[in-house]
């Protein structure tokens, strides 16, 4: 048996190699690479992921399987072994019902329409995209209708993202928090916004960076085992656990794009890096889900960075270096124009409180798409529609409408966003529980301390990589189910101190 192991692993391994060199590929067309490479690039990436695919969808893996079930039911449920077979299995049978021929389409399909939507959107041309999300929108349905039986057409979708979830169970948990959420956004809303010119002064860009890296090197970021680059969309990857990369965009008359950015896509650079070594080129390496990778990066950028008690140390470090700006700007002027609560056109600058109803949109959005009740030809009109009566403002135009997000452009339909609200709401789930278990934390936030909130992170969440499946982490960390009261305790607390609720 443990000869069968051995070998599950080597494939394994080499199965990840491949799958790393795509990423590689994607983070450069995402960072560097000149538009002329995007053809090749796109038969590039389809080779490699279709490689990937055959390897791990071949007999002999489905046989190793088979043949170490005996081991895996005999050994204790989470050893690493056990595991490793277990989830093994898991992406297995999801694998070998998508046929590698659809898999190399998608790809191709997914970086020639990142190109499209790369130029479309800065000229606000949404004509010139729709072909590349039609089909999207028909490749995302096929790769759904390989899993038959499923409620919704969605479901298949979500799981891929969010294991275990279903697109009723999405909608149940999100009704709940809307029901909660409306009101505090009205209460806040209806009062005069902060004022946050502070932040819409001329920030050189160099300075920003500079900052910006010395932040997160200080919250725990790894620079021997990552990277910052630019990007039009933030995103992080991962080749290795020793190569975990982050991107940010930077706008020199607003200070918040890149430094929150970059906070943001640390959490989930962390949350990479701190997975433990030995998990190295297995199914068992990165988060478990997309709601509990955003809980981290949400965790490290609000929570931790928009709290009150980390710029007591970081403020007088940033009016340093922007002595012309900030120098006569109060503390409690900056934190209230960092927490500025206002409807928004864009869901990345979107406030904490706001936030999550640019997902509710977008998830319904996505929903009426794969049922069919939905064209994309009446995309646009129907985003704008929904925004006014949402948000009680319209987009001027595509780019900042429909266009704005990279999701639908260099993915799929389906499962792309429910994850950023499950993530909010596990974001204060999780910090409750670590403020419990180590009271000293909001102090030590205050003093630039972040070693003991990291180290419990990586203990209770990081290290397991995707050993758990989102449902067993949570109950693991927390003793119970994903629950929106602590959230909406955070939102309540932090908020109503600020506007007075």
């Amino acid at each position: 048996m443990k000869t069968k192991l051995k070998e599950l692993k080597t494939r394994l391994t080499e199965i990840n190699d491949l799958e790393s060199a795509a990423a590689l590929l994607d983070w450069d067309q995402n960072t560097y690479m000149p538009p002329g490479g995007a053809p090749a690039r796109a038969r590039q990436t389809a080779t490699l992921e279709r490689l990937a695919h055959e390897k791990f969808t071949d007999a002999g893996i489905g046989k190793l399987l088979d043949d170490l079930r005996p081991y895996e039911e005999s050994a204790p449920y989470d050893s690493d072994e056990a595991s490793l077979i277990r989830v093994t299995r898991r992406d297995y049978e999801r694998a070998i019902k998508v046929p590698p021929a659809f898999v190399a389409e998608f790809s191709d399909h997914r970086s020639a329409s990142f190109q499209a939507w790369a130029e479309a959107r800065p000229a606000n041309d949404f004509a010139k995209v729709r072909p590349y999300l039609e089909k999207t929108l028909d490749l995302s349905r096929r790769l759904a209708n390989f899993f038959p039986g499923y409620e919704h057409i969605a479901d298949p979708l979500i799981d891929y993202a969010d294991y275990g979830m279903k697109a009723s169970t999405v909608r149940a948990t999100f009704a709940e928090l809307r029901e909660q959420l409306v009101p505090i956004v009205q209460a806040i809303t209806a009062q005069p916004p902060a004022d946050d010119a502070c932040l819409r002064q001329t920030f050189p860009e160099a300075q920003q960076w500079a900052f910006g890296l010395e932040v997160v090197k200080r919250l725990g970021y790894d620079f021997e085992r990552g990277r910052q680059d630019k990007a039009p969309h933030p995103f992080t990857t991962e080749f290795s656990i020793g190569d975990v990369r982050i991107t940010t965009r930077v706008k020199e008359n607003n200070l918040g794009e890149a430094l929150f950015g970059t906070m943001h896509e640390s959490g989930h650079g962390m949350y990479e890096q701190g997975v433990r070594t030995d998990l190295e080129g297995t199914p068992l390496a990165g988060g478990t889900s997309s709601g509990v990778h955003e809980s981290q990066s949400r965790l490290w950028e609000n929570v931790v960075g928009r709290s009150r008690g980390f710029w007591r140390f970081f403020y007088p470090r940033l009016q340093d270096i922007f002595p012309d700006q900030l120098e006569d700007v109060e503390l409690e002027t900056f934190y209230r124009a960092i927490n500025k609560v206002e409807r928004s056109l864009i869901r990345t600058d979107a406030d904490e409180v706001t936030y999550n109803l640019h997902i509710l949109l977008r998830f319904d959005f996505e929903l009426r798409l794969l049922e069919g009740d939905l064209t994309v030809r009446d995309l646009p009109d129907a985003w704008r529609e929904r925004f006014s009566a949402d948000m009680g403002i319209i987009p001027p135009d595509d780019r900042d409408g429909v266009l704005q997000d990279i999701h639908w452009y260099a993915g799929g339909i389906g499962g792309a966003f429910q994850g950023y609200t499950l993530g909010n709401i596990l974001s204060a789930q999780f910090f409750e529980q670590a403020t419990q278990a180590h009271p000293e934390i909001e102090s030590e936030i205050e003093a630039g301390k972040f070693s003991t909130l990291h180290n419990w992170l990586k203990e209770s969440i990081y290290q397991h990589g995707r050993k758990y499946t989102p449902s067993e982490l949570v109950e693991r960390v927390t003793g119970g189910p994903l629950n929106i009261e602590p959230y909406i305790r955070y939102l309540c607390d932090k908020y109503g101190e600020l506007y007075g609720l």
